[in-house]
């Protein structure tokens, strides 16, 4: 069953990217103790995700740690030195945090497995936005087709004001 609002994030290792390739980190340890605006796309360097979805939160980085989001974090079935390079290209480093997943345990811990095999990208992560405090899902939107809707900055910015409300 999909991950619920009100659920911790499942336990899997991780590869927060860097300049260096990246670091191994666990889901507990990276969340622990900060609120996360978390989004995770079908893969590094595609359309809809390089056009919208990372675009929308790297504009929208600073008015979401305005809100008390403590970090921006983009996640994607594929490996450091993909989601380094994409970081990199997208003018995204400093601004959002790259988490590599890639054998795709998180996706399929939290049960937001894509199957892209028509689409020759094998198995991905659904597109979704979370908000994520101290681990514990406090806001997911997970999309149903190929659009940006409610795993837009704007989607989480949205539910920020909300709480604060």
């Amino acid at each position: 069953m999909t991950i619920a609002v009100g659920e911790r994030l499942p336990e899997v290792r991780l590869v927060l990217c860097s300049e260096d390739g990246g670091s191994p980190i666990t889901t507990g340890s990276f969340f622990a103790g900060k609120k996360v605006a978390l989004f995770s796309v079908p893969g590094a360097f595609t359309s809809t995700c390089s056009e919208t979805h990372l675009p929308g939160f790297l504009a929208r980085a600073d008015d979401l740690k305005a809100h008390g989001v403590d970090e921006v974090v983009c996640t994607a079935v594929n490996d450091a030195a993909v989601m380094s390079a994409w970081a990199r290209a997208m003018h995204a480093v400093g601004h959002i945090s790259m988490l590599a997943d890639g054998s795709g345990d998180l996706a399929r811990a939290m049960d937001l497995e894509l199957d892209g095999r028509g689409f020759g990208m094998g198995i991905r992560s659904k597109r979704y936005a979370a908000l994520v405090n101290d681990g514990v899902v406090e806001y997911l939107g997970v999309e149903p087709g190929r659009d940006v809707g409610v795993s837009s900055a704007e989607a989480v910015m949205a539910e920020l004001r909300g709480a604060a409300g």
